[in-house]
């Protein structure tokens, strides 16, 4: 049930219409959950899969550390296009099969960047690498952009923001997954073909779910009175509402300028502190601390704001706390030899900053109410690719 936009009823009898209406929450649900988090991790794992890496690299295949650097870049250029279409697929198409064109998307760029390997006499292997790579960037933004949409479609009130950490945990999960295991995997140059094969493996069982397992793009019945209304504006009567809402607008600077930070922080780690003497495997840790503290922070935050529903207050507290933690990076990574402090600056910068996280992601979707939860996370994530 959809209501025109100018009859959609205020909190007043919506809570009456909830008396009457048989809300109802399917098992399935938690399968399209694990669907959409196997989809935001292998694409996380092919975004830095190169990074940890980036010497080897670039020295296999005579590449500039420049062009490296693009090839987890062009996620983040190739976003802020793509974002503004994948607003409009979200809601147009539906959820279902966004997840589908992803999960394909996704295989094919992983598939893509092992061509130079299997294919000989290849003149110009950057130009398949980056192909790959933009194949997945494309699928990116809907992978970004659905747990909020999942949340509010499938979940009841009290499971919401779990659900949606979950989803957008599994995103920095894999960059977690990325940072440890491209350096275990590539001792030497001749281990990168079996690196780039080994992360074929979760985009390809991720593609095979995604389309024998999703079945619906809504439930039969919603979950929750807020799942009746969880539709969006035409683009540009919802991005009107968007700029006119103060609160959204400040919340979308402070959170995209927090994602940027973080998005440079994961591709850029290797090269901050490489030039400073610390190894590949102890910058592989720093890489797995951050994300490790960053989903333990999530997960409990997110339970107490489903139980208190202080979101406005956590959000707060956590860009407070993780603008300070940023300050002490930038001064600690100019120094050698300080790995105990480093290892405990990356633990804080997850803990408060990825932490965080999903509780924005949230509190912008309550707080541009009536506008669809795809727009008002997409516009977050692009703005968070300009800023970066």
């Amino acid at each position: 049930m959809v209501l025109p936009a100018g009859d959609r009823p205020g909190a007043d009898v919506t809570q009456a219409l909830g008396a009457l209406w048989d809300y109802r929450v399917y098992a399935r649900r938690w399968v399209f959950l694990l669907v959409l988090s196997l989809l935001s991790f292998s694409n996380a794992t092919l975004w830095l899969s190169f990074a940890p890496v980036a010497d080897m690299i670039a020295h296999h295949f005579l590449l500039s550390t420049e062009q490296i650097n693009w090839l987890s870049r062009v996620y983040l250029v190739a976003s802020i296009p793509s974002g503004v279409v994948a607003i409009w697929v979200l809601d147009s198409v539906g959820l279902r099969w966004a997840t589908i064109v992803c999960a394909w998307l996704n295989f094919a760029g992983s598939v893509f960047r092992t061509l130079p390997f299997m294919v000989g006499g290849i003149q110009d292997p950057f130009a398949f690498l980056m192909g790959g790579q933009s194949l997945c960037a494309l699928a990116q933004s809907l992978v970004v952009f659905s747990p909020a949409k999942l949340a509010a479609l499938w979940f009841p009130e009290h499971q919401r923001a779990t659900a949606n950490m979950i989803g957008t945990m599994s995103n920095p999960l894999g960059i977690l997954v990325a940072n440890l295991l491209s350096p275990a995997l590539v001792k030497k140059e001749e281990d990168i073909p079996m690196m780039l094969g080994i992360y074929i493996i979760p985009a390809g069982i991720t593609c095979l779910l995604a389309t024998a397992c999703l079945l619906e793009s809504v439930p039969p019945t919603p979950p929750s009175a807020r799942a009746i209304h969880s539709t969006s504006e035409k683009f540009l009567d919802g991005l009107k509402l968007l700029l006119c809402n103060r609160a959204y607008v400040v919340l979308a600077v402070c959170f995209g300028g927090g994602i940027g930070i973080f998005s440079s922080f994961s591709a850029l780690l290797e090269q901050v502190l490489c030039v400073r003497g610390y190894s590949n495997e102890f910058i592989g840790l720093c890489g797995a601390l951050f994300i490790v503290f960053g989903v333990l922070g999530a997960l409990v935050l997110s339970l107490y704001v489903d139980r208190t529903k202080l979101f406005t207050e956590a959000v707060k507290i956590g860009f407070c706390l993780t603008s300070v933690v940023c300050v002490a990076f930038a001064l600690v990574s100019q120094l050698q030899g300080q790995t105990l402090a480093l290892a405990a600056i990356c633990s804080l910068l997850g803990l408060f900053g990825f932490a965080v996280a999903p509780i924005a992601m949230e509190l912008a979707v309550e707080c541009s109410f009536p506008v669809g939860e795809g727009y008002t996370v997409g516009h977050l994530h692009v703005l968070s690719c300009v800023q970066s």
